[in-house]
């Protein structure tokens, strides 16, 4: 007679279809993070991806807290607190989803340290968005009295990354 036929197994039931869509949301992932994206979703012929990514933007001032933290409380695990000047400080935020940057180079010196004095429209970082490099300036004279985010971080439009004193 003829050949056995063989039927093949349903897609749904396939070896490594879990694996390559592991693989897949790994790649997603990575993608979210090097472009700066919050939210990415691929639709395949049996398959569907969704990747989303929460960021959590700190309000640019908070209230000084009433008890001073702990002897032993690292600078990360504390609250982002106006140490002086309230609410009289500038909130210098990311124009754009990025990358945050502080020197113009990995070996060059930072544009701008906590505690110096900026003037209006003085280069204060840079943001790197889809490879280019976007330079961001001081919206007001003044000195700079925190610098909210770390170097080579993702920042998000609108995220605070400098704090302001312009009555110095």
């Amino acid at each position: 007679m003829g050949k056995p036929r063989r039927t093949p197994a349903p897609a749904a039931v396939s070896p490594g279809g879990d694996e390559r869509v592991v693989e897949l949301t790994r790649r997603l992932a990575s993608v979210l993070s090097e472009l700066g994206l919050s939210e990415v979703e691929v639709e395949s012929a049996d398959v569907r991806v969704r990747v989303q990514r929460t960021s959590v933007v700190a309000p640019a001032v908070i209230a000084p807290a009433a008890v001073a933290p702990a002897a032993g409380t690292a600078a990360s695990d504390r609250p982002l607190v106006a140490e002086v000047g309230g609410p009289a400080l500038v909130t210098v935020e990311a124009p754009m989803v990025g990358t945050f940057y502080r020197a113009s180079s990995p070996t060059a010196d930072p544009y701008v340290q906590e505690g110096d004095v900026v003037k209006e429209g003085q280069v204060l970082c840079i943001i790197e968005a889809m490879k280019l490099m976007n330079e961001i300036e001081s919206k007001t004279a003044g000195r700079v009295a925190r610098i909210l985010v770390e170097n080579s971080q993702p920042v998000e439009y609108g995220q605070p990354l400098f704090l302001i004193d312009p009555q110095t």
